[in-house]
């Protein structure tokens, strides 16, 4: 989720919100979901179609996009530099660093500049300990939607914020992040729209305008971790690997390649939040998100990054999370609400499919949707229950999977750890993680019961729906 949206939450009433901006994908119709997929090699595409597109993105990107596009700054900092307060305080504001020596690499983002990263280093006993969080952002799908993001900080460094509040598991302050907030923390910043997969290495270009995009997000990633690592990334104890929604994705991609990095004495695990996708059919009977996901899987050429992938299974496939932890050795805790509200939005009813706008208030607020909309909502719970089933009696691996209408819940202090943050078992997502990251018990906490059971539960009320970017 990205931080931008504006929303209201149903419980409690008097809490202070720091929004979450969501994770966001393209608005397609149900027909665009299966328009005709890009390969991966230079190309030139339909002129005046692909303007008359990107035209049309840029106007909806200026209606639809909640957050305010930072304008481009001056340089960022190459050295790290943070803004801590003391005693009862705000949030500390940490720097953007960009990663030195990345565009003779070729780890650029979209647009050809080069990746970002905030870091705060760790103090006291968290000093030789690190927490990677990973951005999420959606994906871009075709060249007119990667154009949309490549003047934003979804796809170049020229826009994104100089500086940010760490908050969340994120946060220094002991009281909102009890386990991890004397830690090294670095929030890598999302520029590539395919999680830090993609690997093209030739330039794309859209012959008529001249727009040019670049795919290199696991140069970023591998970039990124390099730097890091010279920083004492190499020499830590303990490390947590962790995103929020594509970030989620992300952690999944990169959790055994995060292990690789470090000493085999280190303690290595990594926490995907709100990043566990569903191959479900939508509310018109089609698969929206295995069409975009293999839009965006052929666009970059990620198949090849998914060599233990089914040969059999369509390109999509491959990029969901239940294919993906097939794979993974990495100790894994799986943080995911079972009323997703970007997948009630997005995987069950995305734009199209409801042509008399019938969802449009249960998309919004959960105690809008009728009797029949919630039973296809209990529908996508169990879904998740039994795509996660076969890996609940994983050794080493944690989950918590709430009955709550929300989507990231590591990102926000309210829903991480706070008198009003969900519970199971009177546990907060924060307490579970901790208790299964230091082996204080075995943690597979998951709600027994359908929505409304959880009278801790944190529901997202939207004003508007997740924009599209």
């Amino acid at each position: 989720m990205r931080r931008g949206q504006q929303i209201r939450q149903r419980r409690p009433p008097t809490a202070a919100s720091h929004p979450m901006r969501p994770l966001s994908t393209t608005a397609t119709s149900a027909a665009a979901a299966h328009q005709p997929r890009h390969g991966w090699r230079r190309r030139c595409a339909a002129g005046a179609a692909v303007a008359a597109a990107l035209l049309a993105a840029a106007l909806f990107l200026a209606l639809a996009r909640v957050a305010t596009v930072v304008p481009p700054a001056p340089a960022a900092t190459t050295t790290t530099s943070s803004y801590r307060s003391r005693g009862s305080r705000g949030p500390t504001l940490v720097d953007l660093t960009l990663v030195r020596g990345a565009v003779e690499k070729g780890a650029v983002c979209l647009d050809g500049t080069p990746p970002g990263y905030h870091f705060l280093p760790g103090f006291g006993e968290g000093s030789d300990k690190w927490l990677v969080y990973l951005d999420g952002g959606s994906w871009c799908r075709n060249v007119t939607w990667c154009a949309q993001r490549k003047n934003t900080d979804l796809g170049s460094s020229d826009y994104m914020e100089r500086r940010v509040a760490f908050i969340g598991i994120l946060s220094d302050d002991e009281s909102h992040n009890p386990d991890f907030y004397n830690w090294n923390k670095v929030r890598v910043r999302y520029c590539d729209g395919a999680s830090f997969a993609g690997n093209v290495d030739e330039e794309v270009k859209v012959c008529m305008n001249g727009t040019s995009f670049f795919f290199r997000g696991q140069r970023i990633w591998e970039a990124v971790m390099g730097e890091l690592l010279s920083k004492g990334l190499a020499n830590s104890k303990q490390a947590l690997l962790t995103g929020c929604s594509a970030g989620g994705l992300t952690t999944y991609i990169h959790c055994d390649d995060f292990r690789a990095l470090l000493p085999k004495e280190t303690t290595v695990k990594c926490l995907a939040d709100g990043g566990f996708f569903l191959d479900v059919k939508d509310i018109s009977g089609q698969r929206f998100m295995r069409n975009f996901y293999t839009d965006v899987v052929q666009l970059q050429d990620l198949r090849k990054r998914f060599p233990l992938c089914s040969s059999y299974l369509e390109p999509g496939q491959c990029f969901f999370p239940r294919e993906l932890l097939k794979g993974i050795t990495t100790p894994m805790f799986i943080l995911n609400s079972a009323y997703d509200a970007w997948q009630v939005e997005h995987a069950l009813s995305p734009e199209g499919t409801d042509p008399q706008n019938l969802w449009h208030d249960c998309r919004l607020d959960i105690t809008k949707c009728s009797s029949k909309q919630l039973e296809i909502l209990q529908g996508l719970r169990k879904a998740l229950l039994e795509a996660i089933s076969e890996f609940k009696n994983k050794r080493d691996w944690g989950m918590f999977i709430n009955s709550c209408f929300i989507h990231c819940q590591s990102t926000e202090n309210v829903t991480w750890h706070s008198p009003s943050a969900a519970r199971i078992n009177n546990k907060t997502v924060a307490e579970a993680v901790g208790d299964w990251f230091f082996n204080r018990r075995d943690v597979k906490e998951i709600d027994d019961c359908e929505y409304p059971c959880n009278p801790t539960c944190y529901n997202l009320v939207l004003d508007h729906p997740f924009p599209e970017e």
